[in-house]
């Protein structure tokens, strides 16, 4: 697995989460399965099959959670060097295509929230942004072409 770079309030969400997921969650469904089991014949028991699918995906979705927590690193950004671009700046873009001015933040993919301005670091634009500094142009390749971005400020 990769090291995701986060905030300290996202790995503090993420063990919250996963503190629900075990807590709550894993009991519940541990609870429907017994009751499907107490209707009778398994083989013919459509509410133990959907209990046991929902149980599965439960643990997938903790196995995936404990994964991330493990491999989460807490950047701090008093620390973000804002003389190129990299995860937790906020950068200030002239959309060359378009003559439009965007601005994103680069955050990491669990924080991602286009609607709120913030792109994920994985993503192609973020990768495309990432190391670039201000006067530079990035080249985006994404489905629908190449977008060309002049980054114009760099912050926090």
């Amino acid at each position: 697995m990769s090291i995701q770079y986060v905030t300290k309030d996202t790995l503090e969400q993420m063990r919250s989460e996963l503190q629900h997921l075990k807590g709550v969650e894993r009991p519940a469904a541990s609870r429907a399965i017994a009751e499907a089991r107490e209707k009778g014949d398994l083989k013919e028991n459509a509410e133990y099959d959907a209990a046991k699918e929902a149980q599965g995906l439960l643990e997938a979705k903790i196995a995936r959670l404990e994964g991330q927590i493990a491999t989460a690193r807490i950047v701090d950004e008093n620390r973000v060097d804002t003389s190129k671009v990299s995860i937790l700046t906020k950068v200030r873009l002239i959309n060359l295509n378009t003559k439009k001015e965007v601005t994103y933040k680069i955050v990491s993919e669990k924080e991602a929230d286009l609607k709120a301005g913030k792109i994920s670091v994985s993503s192609p634009i973020g990768k495309g942004l990432l190391g670039k500094q201000i006067g530079d142009i990035a080249e985006v390749v994404v489905p629908a072409g190449v977008l060309k971005f002049k980054v114009e400020e760099i912050s926090i």
